[in-house]
């Protein structure tokens, strides 16, 4: 945080002439780090099996509910393991959502958390293990020389993807109920787990939720508004060959990895994660298990644009059976859509957006609209109800990395605005 004459500033802007903006940085912080705490790491291998997948999703869940009840918020945590919490308002104007995950990815370790807080000066960041957040490819460091930022220790992710949004959440809603007199609509607070696995909310409460607008607060970058996200699908390949004794192999035997690696290695590479970024979609082999005669693959599909998702589906399923037929083996192939673009329900309801730019306006925030490379529980949630799920900011960067860090004042800014759009209007 920049310091001039005694006074903080945000953005150029100091507190005096921002009488709304209100500082939950102690508060947000010891919340956050305590969250870290818990082990939440989903398993994607778990999804129908187990929910949540992990029993630390359950404790935290648990413990949430506890806090939420302490609030005065009235709570439900069923089989479902979705918790919501209502707070009760004076205004009549339809309820307001807002909506956060507990599971933290694992794409690299996400349990054993032990954050770091770090008062910046300036810099790379060493991290204990060694591991280097380095300034040149982290730009947006230099906004926050001053004030603190958190890390892990390098050997875990840090888990503000969404820790950082259950915290800003938390701290919103809780200062309305601290202040009765605040005049507000119902709020409904949504805490769902196994988001990173795409399954959060295949078994979602949708008939108990009320709120006309439900905005999630699980984006990355401070300012990021996000309205748009990929359509995505998991499209398993499963390939039967034959197996033999490898001396006898010669015309008999069907390597199902053989099979699989090739269909892996005929998807574009131009059209990788590695190799897109903006609206440019994408397959990904990111799952492969096989023996000699059986084996099978994941493959994620994304696309922005509904069609070309949809082409690019059919392209997976063409190409699979038509190199399994050429090794004279058999692939069936099977497709789960997780969710859909919430672009169109969002341009429906504009008045759900175009309050965030304006309530961050009045607070001195600077936000623009980002689209986004993945996808949140919102867009389910706008594809079952039709109602807008914006995603805000909560100030993370290098999500689902060791590298992971996050701003605690770009989180405050991020609880005005939470607290300012459950005022409403």
């Amino acid at each position: 945080m920049r310091v001039f004459s005694g006074k903080p500033f945000y953005f150029g802007l100091p507190y005096a002439i921002i009488p709304a903006m209100k500082d939950f940085r102690t508060e947000l912080l010891g919340n956050f780090i305590s969250y870290t705490v818990f082990d939440t790491m989903s398993e994607p291998e778990m999804v129908g099996k187990k929910r949540p997948t992990t029993d630390g999703q359950r404790t935290f869940l648990e413990f949430l509910e506890k806090c939420l009840n302490r609030m005065g918020l009235e709570t439900r945590l069923e089989d479902d393991w979705v918790l919501k919490g209502v707070l009760k308002g004076s205004k009549t104007d339809p309820p307001i959502g807002f909506m956060a995950h507990v599971d933290t990815a694992s794409d690299v370790m996400g349990n054993g958390v032990k954050a770091n807080v770090i008062d910046y000066e300036g810099g790379d960041i060493i991290l204990d293990s060694g591991l280097v957040i380095k300034a040149e490819e982290n730009p947006d460091l230099a906004r926050y020389i001053g004030s603190k930022i958190i890390t892990s220790d390098g050997t875990t992710l840090l888990g503000s993807d969404d820790k950082a949004g259950i915290a800003i959440i938390m701290s919103a809603i809780g200062h309305l109920a601290r202040h009765p007199e605040i005049p507000h609509p119902d709020i409904e607070v949504y805490f769902t787990p196994d988001e990173e696995t795409g399954s959060g909310m295949d078994e979602f409460p949708y008939s108990e939720m009320h709120s006309s607008v439900c905005y999630t607060i699980d984006g990355g970058r401070e300012g990021e508004i996000e309205t748009e996200c990929f359509n995505a699908a998991t499209v398993t390949v499963h390939v039967s060959g034959v197996s033999i004794h490898l001396g006898s192999a010669r015309g008999i035997m069907v390597n199902a990895l053989t099979i699989l690696s090739q269909i892996a290695s005929c998807l574009p590479q131009a059209e990788s994660p590695e190799a897109t970024d903006g609206r440019y979609g994408y397959y990904c082999p990111l799952e492969i298990s096989s023996t000699g005669d059986a084996g099978e693959m994941k493959i994620y599909v994304r696309d922005h644009d509904e069609e070309i998702f949809n082409f690019r589906i059919e392209a997976v399923k063409k190409l699979s059976e038509a190199i399994a037929f050429i090794y004279k083996g058999k692939a069936e192939i099977s497709v789960h859509v997780s969710y859909h673009n919430m672009a169109s329900v969002n341009k429906r309801n504009p008045e759900a957006v175009d309050i965030i730019f304006e309530k961050a306006k009045e607070l001195g925030i600077e936000c623009y609209s980002q689209i986004i490379r993945g996808g949140t529980d919102g867009a389910r949630l706008a594809e079952e109800m039709g109602i807008s799920s914006p995603n805000i900011f909560t100030g993370g960067h290098n999500l689902h990395s060791l590298s992971e860090w996050v701003s605690l004042d770009a989180m405050n800014r991020a609880a005005n605005l939470v607290l300012a759009l459950a005022e409403g209007r």
